[in-house]
């Protein structure tokens, strides 16, 4: 077995979730308990590589002291990194130009130079690969999953998940409430651009007319038809809930296509897919969409609204705060057991280290056999399908 750690570091890559603080108290109270020295590295890694940034250092000592008040607290006392990645890091060239340069061997040499044995880092589904590619360079790390859409592998519960579908489940009831008062179809569209897990299981309870996710082509005819029946028996509104990545069955609608995508990545390459303007970012095209098409469909006058990241922000729930405690610890502990290029997860009733290659590239969907499905189904819901 491996020298258990003596210095370690945390960091966040990704974008933000609610309750983060509570994972660096978790691997903060855990690691005092060995009497090993945690510091924080902020924004991702950038602490480390841009450290003129930060007046008063890129690192931060956290202490039992300092995190102790900190598991319930909304925000991050270290920063994220939603796009950093070493491996890709622009700078300003000879030429007065942009581009990308390769910084991860000096980023490693930095961690050494720093003493730090072990990273221990935060990371969503896209994030996960960096921290992977980091690890086969030499770098002794554990990964924590988190994500409010839930669409890491290998896990049962990313971090974070439980308290944006407490706020999105919240925020649909308002939006349900709302539109049987004016009358009208509320279509919501909330995170999931690969995984329905929040859109259905939000949907399934605010009790929904349809749900529709990136795993269920959908078929407006069919939602449209259960709302012409509902507003015969006298109740004129309705609410879908759409993921930001659901799709139509093929040749049942979408945006027309005039360029091709290689055309279009050439012409712009952070173009999401779609013409207007939803090229650069697609919120709110999968709501105007479907409201749309659901007031033609049946003569109801529909209210697109759209969630999207406001589900990241806010106070983490009850759950999230044990979460994020149970998986600071657990990392601590995979340090001391020697582990290293695993992610701690949940499957339930335990934690477990699995190898970081078994979650990446991948993304944890709804299974079309999901219990969660057969039970939208029985409550009336439809799945456009």
């Amino acid at each position: 077995m491996e020298n258990p750690a003596r210095r370690i570091a945390i960091n966040f890559g990704g974008g933000y979730v609610p309750g983060l603080n509570s994972v660096v108290t978790g691997v903060v109270l855990a690691a005092s308990q060995l009497g090993w020295e945690v510091v924080g590295i902020r924004d991702g890694f950038d602490g480390l590589l841009f450290p003129d940034r930060y007046p008063e250092g890129g690192l931060v000592t956290l202490t039992p002291t300092l995190v102790e008040n900190l598991a319930g607290a909304g925000g991050c006392i270290l920063g994220t990194a939603a796009r950093s990645d070493p491996f890709h890091v622009r700078t300003i060239n000879a030429e007065n130009m942009v581009e990308e340069v390769d910084r991860s061997d000096e980023l490693l040499g930095v961690i050494q130079k720093e003493k730090i044995d072990t990273v221990i880092s935060v990371v969503g589904a896209r994030a996960l690969s960096i921290l992977w590619k980091l690890s086969r360079k030499g770098l002794k790390t554990v990964c924590v999953p988190k994500s409010v859409e839930n669409d890491v592998a290998a896990t049962m519960l990313s971090f974070g998940f439980n308290s944006g579908l407490s706020f999105v489940a919240d925020m649909l009831e308002r939006c349900r409430q709302a539109a049987q008062s004016a009358r009208r179809v509320g279509v919501v569209e909330v995170l999931g651009e690969h995984a329905g897990w929040l859109a259905l299981q939000a949907g399934m309870a605010v009790c929904a007319d349809a749900v529709l996710i990136p795993e269920i082509p959908y078929d407006l005819r069919k939602v449209a038809l259960k709302l012409r029946e509902k507003a015969t028996a006298g109740r004129g509104f309705g609410l879908v809930v759409v993921a930001e990545g659901a799709k139509p069955l093929a040749g049942l609608g979408g945006a027309a296509k005039t360029l091709d995508a290689p055309m279009k990545a050439a012409l712009s390459p952070g173009a999401a897919g779609g013409e207007s303007f939803h090229v650069m970012d697609r919120s709110g095209q999968a709501a105007a969409e479907v409201a749309l098409e659901i007031q033609r469909l049946t003569d109801q006058e529909t209210t697109p609204l759209v969630l999207g990241q406001l589900a990241k922000g806010g106070t983490p729930t009850v759950v999230d705060r044990q979460l994020g405690l149970g998986y600071g610890a657990g990392a601590v502990r995979a340090l001391e057991a020697g582990r290293s290029g695993v992610m701690v997860v949940f499957q339930p009733p335990d934690l477990k280290f699995v190898p970081m290659n078994e979650a990446i590239n991948q993304v944890r969907t709804v299974p079309a056999d999901s219990e969660l499905i057969h039970i939208a189904r029985a409550l009336g819901i439809s799945l456009g399908d």
